[in-house]
């Protein structure tokens, strides 16, 4: 099974009926600077979600309609981004919103940490909230070209023990490294 079709719906900051249309939600979640972007691109297989080296870029929940039978969410990166502190406050807040108040239904959340760095303070305070409240999480270790290959195993290890419970995946949007065994996951 592949991603045959992707396209950007909408960008949305709150309730929006398109949450409530019955269409099974995907989403993505990541800190500002970890690659989201490009594990989304690497997906659809395009230029989908907008990537740069400026941390932040993200400030709305995109959706984009795969295959027609989901949603891809985009969710703003948390932690770092070359922002006010009143905007990421704000982003903050909607992420919180859509998470856990909302009452929104998500097939599956992909958590993506950078594989190289492992998971920081705010990865796993992201993880520990949505554990908690039940949702299926699967973490994409993201940016794994990065790492030498002598601290491969070793570093990967680290961060299958911090998400135990979980699915790893091994990722790098780069050299496409991951993108069959996260299609695999979105589309069964």
């Amino acid at each position: 099974m592949n991603i045959r079709s992707a396209k950007f719906v909408k960008g949305v900051v709150g309730t929006d009926k398109i949450f409530e249309d019955g269409t099974p939600q995907i989403v993505f979640i990541g800190r500002s600077n970890v690659g989201k972007s490009s594990v989304i691109n690497s997906l659809a297989n395009q230029n989908l979600a907008r990537a740069g080296s400026t941390p932040g870029l993200t400030q709305q929940i995109n959706i984009f309609s795969i295959n027609k039978a989901f949603y891809l969410v985009d969710l703003p990166g948390y932690g770092f981004a070359k922002r006010s502190g009143e905007v990421r406050q704000q982003i903050q807040k909607m992420l919180h919103w859509y998470f856990f108040k909302s009452g929104y239904d998500f097939k599956k959340v992909i958590l993506i940490v950078d594989a190289k760095v492992g998971p920081t303070k705010d990865d796993m305070n992201v993880y520990d909230s949505l554990q908690q409240a039940n949702k299926d999480i699967i973490i994409v270790a993201n940016n794994l070209d990065k790492i030498k290959k002598s601290e491969y195993t070793e570093q990967l290890q680290k961060i299958k023990d911090c998400f135990c419970d979980h699915k790893v995946i091994p990722y790098s949007a780069k050299k496409r490294i991951g993108v069959g065994e996260l299609t695999h996951e979105l589309l069964k």
